[in-house]
């Protein structure tokens, strides 16, 4: 199993280290690590996942970010938008998604101590959906 990864730069401090965990966890479980890519934010992570859906020897994809509350219900509609297009595209290709982006709603404390959980379960759902879809 080859694994895709995509990774928001907004609130790198967090979402680094939750592909580090991702790597680490994948390689647990002996899933080899195809692409990595960086986008800006949660938000922008749809047409990234696309390009990583529609590769032959890509079987999933892992999307890691971090939605911090702010003073405005911004937070809210990043997360709802990017979560329904990323399943949109997940059941259009086939292919399962490993849905890492914590929040909304959450403090930057919260999504620090998130890290190792939504990172690791991230993984985790990428290659339980795949060993199920290729029965």
């Amino acid at each position: 199993m080859r694994i895709g990864f995509i990774v928001s730069e907004y609130h790198f401090d967090i979402t680094s280290m939750m592909l580090e965990r991702a790597k680490e966890h994948a390689k647990f479980l002996g899933v080899e690590i195809g692409d990595i890519l960086f986008v800006p934010g949660s938000l922008d992570s749809p047409l990234a996942a696309k390009f990583l859906f529609e590769k032959k020897d890509i079987d999933g994809v892992v999307v890691l970010g971090a939605v911090v509350e702010g003073d405005t219900q911004h937070d809210e509609i990043v997360a709802q938008h990017a979560a329904r297009k990323l399943l949109d595209l997940s059941i259009q290709y086939n292919k399962p998604l490993g849905f890492g982006i914590s929040g909304p709603g959450e403090t930057r404390l919260q999504a620090a101590e998130r890290i190792d959980s939504y990172a690791k379960r991230a993984v985790e759902t990428v290659v339980k959906l795949n060993r199920i879809i290729k029965k």
